[in-house]
């Protein structure tokens, strides 16, 4: 891992991510992109007015000095880190910026704090996860440790999610962890037997890593709700992160359905890694 994007809005969760990203930077030594989006109107982009370009420039030189100021961290120093300054477009610019510097991960900050779906629905953090080719790693408090050891990355294992595991097992063999592989049944149209499932499981590891080597580690849960099933399971193998692939277009709202209880919300406050498919 050499580079880290983090967007920085300067609220107490970009902050979050700020300290995470450090945690990371220091055991990778990676280089941090603290990205910070200057929101201005689109019209004041195309208006080139002496009077609005003077505008722009006194916008542009506050955020500066306030970004320089949010950066001035016990916990950053040892790190190199680049300030990024971009304007309007927020959502589509952090992809294109992950992109252009060839960053290995994007680290956001989420208030959500209803279950695991919300940490995304309706959020700025969903419409990066949407748009991002990079992985995204989702923080919802401070960090302590951060040590992925012990990982779930929870699929339906279907074929289109190939490339999205691929991504995901080269960088968490590279943070060193142990990955539960985790498809869980719920009622309804989705749900399959065991020898369905079997078969699903198989061609899709032939398909990712040319064996069926791994084909008995795969877990399996029957839970109401897909999201459910993922967080029980992650409560039962003290996992302290949840990998998830996603549909650009989808985003992860379709994972999703149904309610659930206040204690089983309380256990989304792992950090969540999204691979786009």
């Amino acid at each position: 891992m050499k580079k880290i994007i983090v967007p920085i809005d300067f609220s107490e969760h970009s902050e979050y991510a700020l300290q995470s990203a450090a945690l990371l930077a220091k055991r990778h030594n990676a280089e941090l992109l603290a990205l910070h989006m200057l929101n201005m109107e689109s019209d004041r982009l195309t208006d080139s007015s002496i009077e609005q370009n003077e505008q722009m420039m006194f916008f542009l030189q506050l955020a500066q000095q306030k970004f320089k100021s949010f950066l001035d961290k016990d916990y950053l120093k040892g790190i190199k880190v680049t300030p990024i300054v971009k304007h309007f477009r927020v959502f589509s610019e952090i992809s294109k910026v992950a992109e252009e510097h060839h960053a290995d991960l994007i680290i956001m900050g989420s208030h959500g704090a209803s279950g695991l779906s919300e940490v995304f629905v309706g959020s700025n953090t969903e419409k990066v996860v949407r748009n991002s080719n990079t992985p995204v790693l989702v923080v919802k408090q401070k960090p302590s440790r951060l040590n992925f050891d012990t990982v779930i990355f929870a699929s339906d294992f279907n074929e289109e999610a190939v490339s999205a595991y691929q991504k995901a097992i080269k960088l968490f063999d590279a943070f060193g962890s142990k990955v539960h592989l985790l498809n869980v049944n719920v009622p309804g149209q989705s749900f399959r037997s065991s020898a369905e499932l079997e078969n699903r499981l198989a061609n899709f590891l032939k398909k990712a890593e040319g064996n069926l080597d791994k084909i008995n580690t795969i877990n399996y849960v029957a839970d109401y709700t897909v999201e459910k099933g993922i967080l029980n399971y992650s409560n039962l193998v003290g996992a302290n992160l949840i990998a998830i692939p996603t549909h650009g277009r989808k985003g992860l709202a379709h994972l999703f359905s149904g309610s659930i209880s206040e204690d089983i919300a309380n256990h989304a406050t792992l950090p969540v890694m999204t691979f786009k498919i």
